[in-house]
C-alpha cells in the first residue's frame, strides 16, 4: 500500500508499452564488435519522421530499454538503421541485441526523439566523435552531404573521428571518402597518442557549433577545452555510462523514500529508476543515460557513486541522477 501511495505522490509517468513494431530487415557488421540493424515497419508503410541526431528507444531481447542513434539520413522514411556496439562491460542490452536479434526478428520501439539536433542558423559545424559516438553524428553528416549534392546551401563541416584502430572504426571507408572534411585518428589504445583537439577549440568562431559524442574521457576533455565557448555553441550527446569497468562493480543496495519510509531494493545491474518503476513509483525520465538531467533528485544520506555527465562537483553533495547513480553499498535516502 505504501508503494501505491508513493506512486500517487510522484508527478510523472511510468513508460508505457512501446508503440512501433519493427522487423530486422537486415543486419551487417560495420566494424569489429559493431553491428548495424536495418529496421522496417512490421506492417509496411512509412515510419515516423526523424531529424539528424535522433535516437530510437527499443526494447532489446533481454527486456531492457536502450537508446540507439539512427544513422541513416532523415529523407529515408521507410527504415531506421541503428549501429550497436557490443558492450562486454555493460548491463546486457547490447549483448542481447547482438546475440538474440537475427534478421527477421521483431522488436518494439518508440517514435524517434532528438536531443542532439543540428543548430539552426549555424554557419559551420565541427563534429568530434569517439568510437561508437560517431552514430548520431553520421546521420548529421549524411544529411549535410545529401543536401549539398541536391544543390541546397549548407554550412561547411569538419569531422574528427577518434578510435583505437582501423578494425573498430565503424563506417571507416565512407568517412574517409569525405576527404578534407574528415580526420580519422587512431590512438592504438594509448591516450598519450590521442589527437590534440586544442587547436580545434582554442579560438571560438562566431557561428560555429561543436558537437561531441563519445566516451566519457573524450567528452570531459572537450568540455574542459571548450569552457571559454558560449554554452549555446557546444552540444553533447551520451546514451549511457559506457564501460562500467571505469566504476566500482555494481552492488545491491536499498533506497529509502523519505516521505513514505518505503524501502526499495536495487539489484546489481538495475538502476534506481528501474527499481522505482517496478514498485509503481512514477518518476520523470528521458535520456536514461545521465546526460539530460530529467531524473535529477535530491538525496539526504548515503554514499553515492555519480556516473552522470550533468552534475557539477558541488551539486554532487546533494543531487544524483536516478538513471545512472548508485550507492557504494548500504542505503540511499531520497527526497521523494
Amino acid at each position: 500500500m505504501k508503494s501505491i501511495q508513493t506512486a500517487k505522490r510522484l508527478s510523472n509517468v511510468i513508460p508505457e508499452p512501446l508503440p512501433l513494431s519493427l522487423v530486422v530487415a537486415a543486419r551487417a557488421q560495420v566494424a569489429s564488435g559493431i553491428v548495424e540493424f536495418e529496421l522496417r515497419p512490421a506492417g509496411g508503410g512509412a515510419l515516423p519522421a526523424f531529424e539528424p541526431g535522433s535516437h530510437l528507444t527499443v526494447e532489446t531481447p533481454s527486456g531492457a530499454r536502450r537508446k540507439y542513434s539512427i544513422v541513416n539520413p532523415p529523407g529515408d522514411r521507410g527504415r531506421y538503421c541503428i549501429a550497436v556496439k557490443r558492450e562486454a562491460g555493460g548491463r546486457g542490452g547490447s549483448r542481447s541485441m547482438h546475440d538474440d536479434l537475427p534478421s527477421g526478428a521483431t522488436l518494439m520501439a518508440a517514435a524517434p526523439e532528438n536531443a542532439f539536433a543540428l543548430a539552426a542558423g549555424a554557419r559551420r559545424h565541427v563534429f568530434i566523435a569517439g568510437g561508437i559516438g560517431v552514430t548520431p553524428i553520421l546521420s548529421m553528416v549524411r544529411s549535410l552531404v545529401a543536401a549539398d549534392a541536391a544543390g541546397e546551401a549548407t554550412p561547411p563541416f569538419k569531422l574528427y573521428y577518434l578510435t583505437r584502430d582501423a578494425a573498430v572504426t565503424a563506417y571507416r571507408e565512407e568517412i574517409a571518402a569525405l576527404g578534407e572534411r574528415a580526420v580519422i585518428h587512431h590512438d592504438g589504445g594509448n591516450p598519450a597518442e590521442g589527437l590534440d583537439l586544442w587547436p580545434v577549440l582554442e579560438k571560438p568562431v562566431a557561428g560555429t557549433h561543436v558537437y561531441c559524442c563519445g566516451p566519457r574521457p573524450l567528452m570531459d576533455a572537450v568540455r574542459d577545452m571548450a569552457g571559454h565557448w558560449s554554452s549555446a555553441a557546444i552540444h553533447f550527446e551520451s546514451f549511457g555510462v559506457g564501460d562500467l569497468s571505469l566504476f566500482e562493480p555494481d552492488q545491491a543496495f536499498e533506497v529509502l523514500l523519505s516521505s513514505s519510509q518505503v524501502r526499495i531494493a536495487v539489484a546489481p545491474g538495475q538502476t534506481i529508476l528501474e527499481a522505482l518503476g517496478t514498485h509503481g513509483a512514477q518518476v520523470r525520465r528521458s535520456c536514461e543515460a545521465g546526460s539530460c538531467g530529467s531524473c535529477r533528485t535530491t538525496y539526504l544520506a548515503g554514499d553515492v557513486e555519480h556516473r552522470d555527465l550533468v552534475l557539477a562537483e558541488d551539486e554532487k553533495a546533494t543531487q544524483l541522477m536516478l538513471c545512472v547513480s548508485r550507492a557504494r553499498g548500504g542505503e540511499l535516502v531520497l527526497d521523494l
